[in-house]
């Protein structure tokens, strides 16, 4: 299987994620940057935790917020942070090759 040529000018994205310490979100912590990191590690310029309190969980692309815990009630559901990321930076971005 050919790699894609990752060489290619690609716009670069900040992400960031902040969640409640107290609360102990660490574990959705991972799994959000585990999923970003996996299929956009190509295009993900910046990636930074920021800790926070008051059961925050947000994570946001280029200050653009991509989710909210406050907003959707709930954590992400498996692959939704991927599919709401794909939706920000345009679909015919690819994936990481594998």
């Amino acid at each position: 299987m050919a790699k894609t040529d990752l060489s290619v000018e690609m716009k670069k994205y900040s992400v960031s994620i902040e969640y409640c310490v107290p609360c102990d979100y660490s574990e959705q912590v991972f799994s959000a940057v585990q999923e970003l990191i996996y299929n956009y590690q190509h295009i993900i310029d910046t990636l930074v935790i920021i800790t926070g309190s008051h059961g925050v969980f947000d994570i946001k692309v280029d200050d653009k917020v991509l989710f909210s815990k406050k907003e959707y009630k709930r954590f992400p559901k498996s692959g939704e942070v991927v599919e709401l990321f794909k939706k920000q930076v345009g679909t015919n971005v690819p994936t990481y090759p594998r």
